[in-house]
């Protein structure tokens, strides 16, 4: 395991601990980067007010650690497997978007999304040469939106 994935995992570790939270963060390489896993009684807190808190460990992780990270990597914080979850429902509204657009040739916007579930949607219709996604809004009110390609 690299130096920052464990570097991330100790100081995850010393913050819960001075919490007084009973869980415990594992971490591991993976493609994207670093993934450290929360598992642990308390865990279920983290996923409070739609993961908020878990939302933030990775920015705290990010900002300690992130400029060592090469260049693409980052850090990711999952627990009780939430992120895998997610993505996956993700991934389904992707697909439920492209037919809908498809079917009915108008666009799909959906609501407001964090700049990393917007990402796994563009991704998952990246491949689709009849769609186009894109990010509109501002701030807090950013959304996706999908839509036919024009020639």
């Amino acid at each position: 395991m690299n130096e920052i994935c464990s570097k991330s995992e100790q100081l995850l570790n010393s913050i819960f601990e001075s919490a007084g939270f009973d869980v415990r963060a594992a971490a591991s390489e993976n493609e994207l980067g670093c993934l450290i896993s929360i598992e642990g009684d308390d865990s279920a807190l983290l996923l409070n007010q739609g993961g908020e808190l878990l939302d933030a460990l990775p920015q705290i992780l990010n900002q300690a650690y992130g400029r060592d990270l090469p260049k693409g990597q980052r850090i990711v914080c999952d627990a009780n497997n939430y992120r895998s979850a997610r993505e996956a429902e993700l991934r389904a509204m992707a697909e439920h978007a492209a037919r809908q657009v498809r079917a009915t040739s108008a666009a799909f916007v959906f609501g407001p999304m964090e700049a990393s579930e917007r990402r796994v949607i563009h991704l998952s219709l990246a491949e689709e040469e009849d769609l186009i996604t894109e990010s509109v809004g501002e701030g807090n009110g950013r959304r996706l939106r999908v839509a036919l390609k024009t020639s």
